[in-house]
């Protein structure tokens, strides 16, 4: 635990005991958010806690984490379980024109879903028909530890719904259009609830 001593536009410094200052570099501030972001919320005289992560006695330096306080949301609960082709419950956190950010229930990721993966409708590839808040759920594309990328797409969901219901009520050489197997689908499930 120390002293904020000074800000840089690489980080912080923090002054431990013994005359000494660490360093936390910006991309060690936040596991979510860029550290020119995080940089803005620590002012000269806070005192904060971070973990030491390496100490180099040549150069005089001792670099540190305040991110590494708590466990990597990437690793972390259940985001240890998600893969790519994995179907996530969504819950919209801002709408852009390229698309929505998106926070993945049940951890603390955050995901981005291109407008051209909002519906395989391209007339529905609109992120202004959603709002924040609104929860959906949709198909991990991406998902890279190392860029800490993480992609979604309802296209890909319905796809996959659709290749699945085609291969569970027909096939197209069948004769039976999307609309019939669909349709058989849904009696199926109706009846389902009848017994």
């Amino acid at each position: 635990e120390g002293e904020v001593k000074n800000k840089t536009e690489f980080g912080l410094f923090i002054g431990l005991d013994g005359d000494v200052d660490g360093m936390v570099h910006l991309s060690d501030l936040d596991w979510n958010r860029p550290g020119e972001q995080v940089i803005e919320e620590y002012k000269k005289g806070d005192m904060v806690k971070a973990v030491v992560l390496d100490v180099d006695v040549d150069k005089e330096r001792i670099s540190l984490g305040i991110k590494q306080l708590g466990g990597d949301p990437m690793e972390s609960g259940a985001a240890g379980e998600i893969r790519k082709n994995s179907i996530v419950t969504c819950e919209v956190i801002e709408v852009t024109d390229g698309g929505l950010n998106v926070k993945i229930a049940d951890s603390d990721l955050t995901a981005f879903i291109r407008r051209a993966d909002l519906s395989r409708e391209r007339a529905d590839q609109r992120p202004e028909r959603f709002a924040v808040g609104e929860k959906f759920d949709a198909r991990i594309t991406q998902f890279d530890k190392k860029t800490r990328r993480v992609t979604a797409s309802i296209k890909a969901l319905e796809i996959a719904e659709e290749k699945e219901a085609v291969a569970q009520y027909g096939s197209s050489d069948s004769g039976a259009s999307l609309g019939d197997i669909l349709a058989a689908a849904m009696n199926k499930a109706g009846g389902d609830e009848d017994e």
